[in-house]
Formats: C-alpha cells, sequence, structure tokens
C-alpha cells in the first residue's frame, strides 16, 4: 500500500501544478490586464504620466513583470558601490524632453547605461516627455524612466510554488537592522501571560526569536488548536482587491467579527483595553521610531499584529456548517436508501422517489428561497448575523446543503442495492437457504456501501470549501464566496490560492477514499504480486 499512495501523491503532485499552470496561463497570458484597476480607486484619480507608472508599479505588484524605474537604477549602483552618492544625485534628475535632448551631460551617460543594463537583461525601456499645459507641467505629467520585462508562467509558476512554505529564521530581518544579537529563546514562563497576570509567572512555554519575522514562534493560548507555531507558514497569494494586502491562506482562516477587548499589558507596561493579540507580533522596519502610539506599548519593532475577534473564520463557518450537513445526509440519505431498494415499489421507494425527482428538477437556487421562506415563517433566523449570535441560524443553511445531498446518497444507494440484488452471489446465497433479510443486510448492503464510502473522505474535506449560493442567500461569512468574489473583482492572487486549496483537496479526498476502500472490500489490493 505504501507504494502506491507514494505513486498516487507523485500523480496528484504533477496535477496540482499542471491545474495551477493551466489557471494561470489563463488569467496571465490571456485576461486582459488593464481589468485589474476596473476596481482600484486610485486608478481614477491618475492622470497623464502618473497614470502609466502607476500600471506598471501595479503590475508589477501583481506579479506580471519586473518594473526598474530609472531613479532604482542609481541608487543601486550606489548602494553597490559603482558610483558615489553625490554622482547619484547629479545623473538622477531628467530633462523634460521625451527624446532627452535637454538632459544633462552626467544624466545622458548614465541613461545611456541603463539602457544598455536593460538591453542586456531583456527589458524593454519606456521614456515618457513632461506633459506641459500652458508652460507649465501640468498635473501628473513628470517626465519619467523606466524598465520592465513579462515574467514568463514557468518562471512564474515556480516562483509560486517555491514561496508557499515560508520557513521563519533569525535573518528575516535585514542584516542592516541594529536588533541586538540574532536568537532563539526558550522559557517556560510566558511573558505576555506573566505580563496579564500582574508580573507573577505563568507556567506556560513559548519560543520567542529575535531577527526571526514574527515574535512569537510557539505558543499556548486558550483559543483551538491552544498550540500555535510560526515556526512555518503557508502563503497562497496576497489578495490586492477582495481582502486587500492579506495573504489567501489568512483571509481564509483568521477570526471575524468585532472586537474582543480585555485589559492588556504591552512590552513596555503600558495598559488599556485592547485586542490586540500580542503572541501575532510581527516586525516592521523602523514603525517604533516612526509612531509614539508603538513608542508606548513595544520595546522594539515587532509591532504589527493581529487583532482579536468575536467570530469563526470563512473556514471554520464553512467547515461547521459542511460537516453537519454531510453527517445528516448519512444519518439520513444511506438508511432511506437502503430501505427504498428493500421495500422496492412499497410506499416509502415512492414518496423517496418524489422527493429525489422534486430536488433533481428544482433549480437550487430556487428551492433554497422556498425553504428559507418557510424557516422564515416559522420564526427561524433566515440571515446570518456574527454579532448577534444565535445557534438557531446554522438551521436553515445546514438544512438547505443537506437536501440536495440527502436525495443524492438516496437514489445511488438504492440503486447501488438493487443492482447487487440480481448478482449471481445473492442467487447462490438463496440456494444455499439463506434467508432474504439475512442475505440484503449482511451481504448485499455491505458491497453496495463501498462506492458510497469511498467518498467519505471526500465529503468531510470539501466541507471546508463551502457553499456559495447556500452561503450567498444566508449571508453566512464562510469560504464558499471567495473565489466567486476574486473572479468577479480580477484578483489573480486570490484565484490562483484558491485553486490550489481545491486542487490539494481533491488529490487528498481520492487517496483517501481508495484506502478506506480497500480496508472494507478484501477484494482490493494495492500490491503487484503475480496471481
Amino acid at each position: 500500500m505504501g507504494k502506491y499512495i507514494l505513486k498516487r501523491l507523485l500523480h496528484g503532485l504533477f496535477s496540482i501544478v499542471v491545474v495551477i499552470f493551466i489557471v494561470m496561463v489563463l488569467i496571465y497570458g490571456l485576461m486582459d490586464r488593464m481589468k485589474l484597476f476596473r476596481t482600484d480607486p486610485q486608478f481614477s484619480k491618475q492622470i497623464n504620466n502618473s497614470r502609466t507608472t502607476y500600471m506598471y508599479q501595479k503590475w508589477e505588484e501583481y506579479g506580471y513583470l519586473d518594473y526598474v524605474p530609472y531613479a532604482d537604477y542609481l541608487i543601486d549602483l550606489a548602494r553597490q558601490g559603482v558610483i558615489d552618492e553625490e554622482t547619484r544625485a547629479a545623473a538622477a534628475p531628467l530633462g523634460r524632453a521625451e527624446d532627452g535632448s535637454d538632459d544633462s551631460e552626467l544624466t545622458k551617460e548614465y541613461v545611456a547605461k541603463f539602457y544598455e543594463y536593460a538591453e542586456e537583461n531583456g527589458y524593454k525601456v519606456i521614456r515618457l516627455g513632461a506633459v506641459l499645459s500652458r508652460g507649465r507641467l501640468a498635473s501628473g505629467g513628470a517626465q519619467a524612466l523606466f524598465a520592465y520585462k513579462d515574467h514568463s508562467i514557468p518562471l512564474r509558476l515556480w516562483n509560486y510554488f517555491k514561496g508557499i512554505f515560508v520557513i521563519d529564521n533569525v535573518h528575516k530581518v535585514p542584516a542592516d537592522q541594529d536588533i541586538g544579537a540574532r536568537k532563539l529563546t526558550f522559557s517556560l514562563y510566558d511573558p505576555i501571560k506573566t505580563a496579564q497576570n500582574g508580573g507573577k509567572k505563568v507556567f506556560s512555554p513559548v519560543i520567542m526569536g529575535n531577527g526571526t519575522l514574527h515574535k512569537y514562534l510557539l505558543y499556548f493560548d486558550s483559543r483551538f488548536p491552544y498550540i500555535h507555531q510560526n515556526f512555518l507558514t503557508i502563503s497562497l497569494g496576497t489578495s490586492y482587491s477582495v481582502t486587500r494586502g492579506v495573504d489567501v491562506f489568512r483571509s481564509m482562516t483568521q477570526r471575524q467579527g468585532s472586537y474582543v477587548k480585555s485589559p492588556l499589558t504591552y512590552p513596555t507596561g503600558f495598559q488599556e483595553d485592547s485586542a490586540d493579540d500580542l503572541h501575532t507580533a510581527t516586525y516592521i522596519q523602523g514603525s517604533r521610531d516612526a509612531n509614539v502610539m508603538y513608542q508606548q506599548r513595544y520595546e522594539d519593532d515587532y509591532t504589527s499584529v493581529q487583532t482579536i475577534r468575536s467570530s469563526m473564520s470563512r473556514l471554520g463557518y464553512s467547515f461547521f456548517i459542511g460537516i453537519i450537513s454531510t453527517i445528516m445526509v448519512y444519518i439520513l440519505g444511506l438508511p432511506i436508501g437502503v430501505l427504498m431498494a428493500r421495500y422496492k415499489e412499497g410506499i416509502l421507494d415512492k414518496v423517496g422517489t418524489v422527493y429525489i425527482m422534486f430536488i433533481s428538477a428544482v433549480p437550487s437556487l430556487a428551492y433554497i428561497f422556498i425553504f428559507r421562506g418557510i424557516g422564515r415563517a416559522m420564526g427561524l433566523p433566515w440571515l446570518f448575523d456574527m454579532d448577534n449570535f444565535r445557534k438557531s441560524m446554522y438551521i436553515l443553511p445546514i438544512v438547505s446543503l443537506a437536501l440536495p445531498s440527502i436525495a443524492s446518497m438516496m437514489k445511488w444507494m438504492r440503486r447501488y442495492m438493487i443492482d447487487q440484488m440480481n448478482s449471481d452471489y445473492v442467487k447462490f446465497a438463496r440456494s444455499g437457504g439463506m434467508s432474504e433479510t439475512e442475505i440484503f443486510f449482511k451481504h448485499v448492503m455491505k458491497v453496495a456501501a463501498i462506492p458510497i464510502i469511498q467518498g467519505i473522505p471526500g465529503s468531510l474535506l470539501f466541507a471546508m470549501t463551502g457553499a456559495l449560493i447556500t452561503e450567498r442567500v444566508y449571508l453566512v461569512p464562510g469560504a464558499g464566496g471567495l473565489l466567486m468574489d476574486a473572479i468577479n473583482m480580477y484578483d489573480n492572487s486570490v484565484i490562483v490560492g484558491v485553486t490550489l486549496f481545491y486542487a490539494v483537496l481533491s488529490v487528498l479526498s481520492l487517496i483517501l477514499g481508495d484506502v478506506l476502500m480497500a480496508m472494507v472490500d478484501p477484494r482490493i489490493s494495492f500490491t503487484d504480486k503475480a496471481r
């Protein structure tokens, strides 16, 4: 079995790479990249040359290309020691003419070198002359010179997969920053909990870093899963419209809702009611010097923290609703399907068939609204409200999500059972004197359930993906609408990240389904022994 699983994993990984490659070709190669600015409120404010430079800056940010302004090129030369700061400053000003005829001699020299650098490295150069209005520089009309180079899809694919797993270490903070000794520190007493306890030590193991991106690399708290680590983090791509500036994985897993404030003591001893989660502190260069508020609260530049919220994450809501509906499907759909097959053409079979036909014929959106109307008339909450939480808010989304799957389970279980009842082994069992009830429950049901069992891992794993229509109708803040929102807002990073998430779940569900099926069916073997 080990060789089979390894083989399926390798095939699965290859399939995931192919899927992401195809998605990247579609969105980066075939989609008009100007559509990215349809949801950008800053783009409409840009005019003249500033609009052009803004576009290229954003395209670099979104991963389309490398963008090198002439000024940055000079700064790199100074940093490398090729030129001194005085030369850099003198060569930086560009003339207003697009052909550079009014550049200074020194500027012409380094502009020529910039063109050579661009040609050697495969960049294209764009020079924009100043835009004048009545002899004066127009708004957004400053002259500009920059080079750019489009990323190839294979390179983009390599960089994406290379950056999925981020390992924190003591060299994450730039080497030119004076932060003291770069090291990891282990303590049995969490300083945050100790501070909240009035200085009295609280036993809670913690690993802290200096020079790392995260200050707390391992810690415990009262929130599931209770033990947390930041040594290894997952990065699926930063959103630039749906959840602006937030990584896709974090947007799916971070808590939502209103802030949960409590008395908090900061590292400096400053106290206030706050929702800050100090365990999530990350390093931002120069943040403490630039912000008086940070100086009051923090002793170093580990000042960027997440907040504690009152509600579950997108993934949490989707998984909770999905897992309960999945349990309902197996508890109700399986036995009803078995009984429909056992008493074929009976009352239960006819009623079940009508239900299956109704669910199959009526569009999902229509029956969801029907059940929402019924639930509303019964006094059940029909819209989700994170700030006024009630357990009854889950009833209608769970029932609406479970109903079609229950019908599908009934249909397939009935079909598998009836197919098995006509098999040769059933005829032999009858000839051997076994009763119909014994044949049905000891043999037929066991064999018929094998295809159903194979689908259990997929049903459980895909509970995390959410249900787009159900979550939209009931306003459930789950993960179901994330992909659709990304498509509507041309958020390529989210599209790629969510697609990868779905692809990984698909591969895992297939492998686990095969393993589970082999465990319950002795006829299935993963060995290659000659027979």
